[in-house]
């Protein structure tokens, strides 16, 4: 835009210019020696020798009277001149119910919600010669390696994730004056009110209910880790149920002439969508960088024993480009540049007709079928309805000639969220108030519920597969071949070389929905405490929050510890979200422990219980779309579909 810009700032300078040289020479007297027809006037014009004095001419004399007269006729021509030109409305101003100048309208600039994009890097550059710029010309030094960091054992403290101190958050929020004390608060931060917008951050202690933190319990030890990530900070998806950026900036620039905003609204005449589709973000990069950095430092120690074993450690992610970029990105920061040789990445496929634990939606027909695995969006819009009411009205009076929705109101919050994570802040967040932030984040917390955890009937079963790997892993066991009922990828899995049995470190890498389903099909059922969610209201004391479980980069570690205290012996499991401990008594036989802590077999066989009990057929393809309805008919808070009256498991 500066270019341009400058070029046409360039164009009206030259053009100036000419006009003006142009002006100049017509004035002066033109002789041309060549010319027989010069008259003796133009020679004397330019002549420098003396000529004879030409007479003097009279001064015209002008009474005030005449220049009253004059002043008067030339205002009366240019009113009517204007008059006929443009009407009476070049006589009229537009009415304001503000009285500060800053809040006058201004025109919308016919750009306003186009699309932005900066292609980098150039197809074919140049000036790149990658034969001249090697990336290794030997002469590397002494490099002599240390031990290997064990954190998660040796420090006295654990270290915490605050979020994201390269993105700028507003300095106010909203206008509202009785939010004015709460926004002042310190222990407010509106990064944690984004639901699966947000980025990620340590759970305080006793998030879920625990007086515990992630470190290694006392008489314990790490003995392996099986490590749960989702992507980091991503453009908007392509699709979005209830709102959805992309849409709200095209509706925006096709009506970008009849339209203007003042106030807190002013920026949006000039606005332009910036963001892309569904690739990771720079921020979103980072994320994942930091995350291998920080798992490397807490449990770097478990590599000794693939060097004793003479392995090295295989990764999973899918193909999604995002999908495949969190990964390479957690493998930089944990293994450093280059990792050729340290570690091998699995690839599953992302797409129709591929069985795939990271992405089981893809074969399982009813989490495609919008009016069960979309139940969302119902209580989403009840919510909005009722926290964006008012916002909406505010809103309005700030915008003339484009009629808001409370649909484009909720796209403005979601607007804050991905710009920031984007380009690092964004004007939106600056129009809602505290409480409107966390209207969006429970808005969120209904959406997720109701489509990927404990509300939604296709929740546990698309989690089944991964819980099925992760009893494999535990048992040191493939699958049998008749226990391949989910989505589980047999032609992978029954492959000790794809899918590896014997590791002390294991990393998957998937979305936030399977990151909830996962969850559910876990039975952690302290999560769904104060389910089913209100749409009316949000519930106090509230268990189940997307921003605690599944933002951006969200991370769960499932960690193997051998105990050997009177009361604790054995191989034992916990699972910590966000570095939070979950309680597991929602899995039977686990104990209620201070830690967080079940056997291993006990953990193990109650899963395989809960297994037997989750039908793929039924879930995935059986019709109940009536009986779920719409709304508030019906409700789980397991995750299960809803069982035929013949079925003999319930």
């Amino acid at each position: 835009m500066g270019v341009e810009r400058g070029q046409y700032a360039n164009s009206t300078y030259d053009d100036e210019h000419t006009d003006a040289g142009a002006e100049h020479e017509a004035l002066l007297p033109t002789f041309n020696p060549n010319n027989n027809n010069n008259n003796n006037n133009d020679k004397a014009a330019i002549d420098p020798t003396p000529s004879k004095r030409l007479p003097t001419l009279t001064q015209p004399k002008f009474t005030i009277l005449h220049l009253l007269v004059a002043f008067t006729v030339g205002i009366s021509g240019c009113v009517l001149a204007q008059y006929v030109l443009c009407g009476p409305s070049c006589f009229g101003m537009k009415e304001s119910t503000s009285t500060s100048g800053t809040d006058a309208f201004a025109l919308a600039n016919p750009d306003a919600g186009s699309t932005q994009i900066h292609a980098f890097p150039p197809p074919s550059p140049t000036n790149a010669f990658p034969s001249l710029f090697p990336t290794n010309v030997g002469y590397a030094g002494g490099t002599p390696t240390g031990a290997e960091p064990a954190l998660i054992a040796t420090a006295p403290q654990y270290p915490i994730h605050t979020g994201a101190a390269q993105l700028v958050k507003p300095e106010t929020l909203g206008d509202k004056g009785n939010d004015k004390k709460k926004e002042k608060g310190v222990s407010w931060d509106l990064f944690k009110h984004w639901g699966n917008l947000a980025p990620w951050y340590s759970n305080e202690r006793g998030t879920f209910g625990l007086d515990s933190g992630p470190g290694t319990p006392d008489t314990c030890r790490v003995t392996g880790l099986h490590f749960l990530h989702r992507h980091g900070a991503r453009y908007p998806t392509a699709w979005a149920s209830f709102g959805g950026p992309a849409d709200f900036a095209g509706r925006l620039h096709k009506v970008a002439d009849d339209w203007t905003a003042k106030g807190n609204l002013a920026f949006m005449n000039d606005w332009t969508y910036k963001l892309g589709e569904e690739l990771l973000t720079p921020f979103g990069r980072q994320q994942l960088y930091d995350l291998g950095i920080s798992m490397r430092l807490k449990y770097g120690f478990l590599l000794k024993n693939f060097t004793e074993t003479n392995t090295i450690p295989v990764f999973r992610t899918e193909s999604q480009d995002r999908m495949l970029h969190s990964a390479l990105n957690f493998a930089i920061g944990f293994f450093g540049y280059p990792f050729e040789g340290q570690y091998q990445q699995s690839i599953t496929i992302e797409a129709d007709g591929f069985n795939n634990t990271l992405a089981p939606y893809d074969t399982c027909h009813n989490a495609r079928h919008r009016p069960i695995s979309d139940r969302g969006k119902w209580y989403v819009e009840q919510w909005a309805n009722i926290y964006l009411n008012d916002t909406r009205e505010r809103l309005q009076s700030q915008l003339e000639g484009y009629d808001l929705s409370v649909e484009d109101v909720y796209t403005m919050q979601q607007m804050c969220a991905y710009e920031t994570v984007a380009i690092g802040y964004s004007k939106f967040c600056e129009l809602f108030t505290q409480s409107e932030w966390e209207g969006f984040d429970y808005s969120l917390d209904l959406y997720f519920w109701y489509n990927s955890a404990f509300g939604s009937p296709v929740a546990r079963v698309q989690g089944a597969g991964w819980v099925q790997e992760f009893i494999a892993r535990l048992e040191h066991k493939p699958i049998a071949p008749h226990e391949h009922r989910f989505s589980t990828n047999y032609t992978l899995d029954d492959s000790e070389i794809t899918f590896p049995l014997n590791q002390s470190l294991y990393v998957d890498a998937t979305h936030e929905v399977v990151v909830l389903n996962i969850l559910t099909a876990l039975n952690l059922s302290s999560l769904a405490a104060n389910g089913p969610l209100p749409y009316d209201r949000i519930p106090e004391n509230q268990s189940f929050k997307v921003s605690q479980l599944a933002p951006f980069a969200t991370n769960i570690q499932f960690q193997i510890l051998e105990c050997s205290s009177p009361s604790i012996s054995g191989e034992q499991v916990r699972i910590i979200v966000n570095d939070a401990p979950v309680p597991l008594t929602g899995i039977r036989g686990c104990p209620s422990q201070a830690d967080g802590l079940c056997p291993v077999d006990t953990f193990v066989k109650a899963q395989k219980e809960i297994l037997e009990k989750t039908s793929w057929e039924w879930d995935c393809f059986g019709d109940y779309e009536n009986v779920v309805g719409v709304g508030d008919e019906w409700e789980t808070v397991t995750g299960d579909a809803p069982r035929p009256e013949s079925d003999s498991r319930i």
